[in-house]
């Protein structure tokens, strides 16, 4: 398994069981997913699609390597309070992310992401009430 799935992976069960109601305010009940989710896909509310995006690399010298991978997390959201519920888990997310920057996403080995930031998030502005969709771009940065 490469390391972009393992982080993927290790992203997806830190939500899953943190966004769990107890932990935070926000409830996943588990429907977190590691590939490209339509709407008419969902079957049940809410639902989290995590995939990996692009990444590029920095070489520096004694042959070390960073790599800065993009991972797009989307979150969808059906409720009479869609838009609200919505800012809720976003703030959950991050709440979590920041938590855990340095991520250890291979139990094996120990590695560790050095840092997680988010670069981006974009929502539907309760446009699709009582629907609800929003993307958070990571930046996970981590030793090849």
């Amino acid at each position: 398994m490469s390391k972009r799935t393992k982080i993927v992976n290790k992203i997806i069960s830190l939500l899953k069981d943190n966004l769990n109601g107890l932990d935070y305010n926000s409830n996943v009940y588990n429907n977190v997913s590691n590939k490209v989710i339509f709407w008419d896909e969902i079957n049940n509310f809410p639902h989290i699609s995590i995939v990996a995006g692009s990444e590029a690399r920095q070489y520096l010298p004694s042959n070390f390597k960073w790599a800065y991978l993009s991972i797009n997390i989307r979150v969808y959201i059906q409720d009479e309070n869609a838009y609200t519920v919505l800012e809720e888990f976003l703030g959950d997310i991050e709440a979590i992310i920041d938590a855990n920057n340095n991520l250890v996403y291979d139990e094996d080995t120990g590695d560790t992401t050095e840092l997680i930031s988010i670069i981006s998030i974009d929502t539907d502005q309760g446009l699709l009430e009582p629907l609800a969709v929003a993307e958070m771009v990571l930046q996970v940065q981590y030793d090849v």
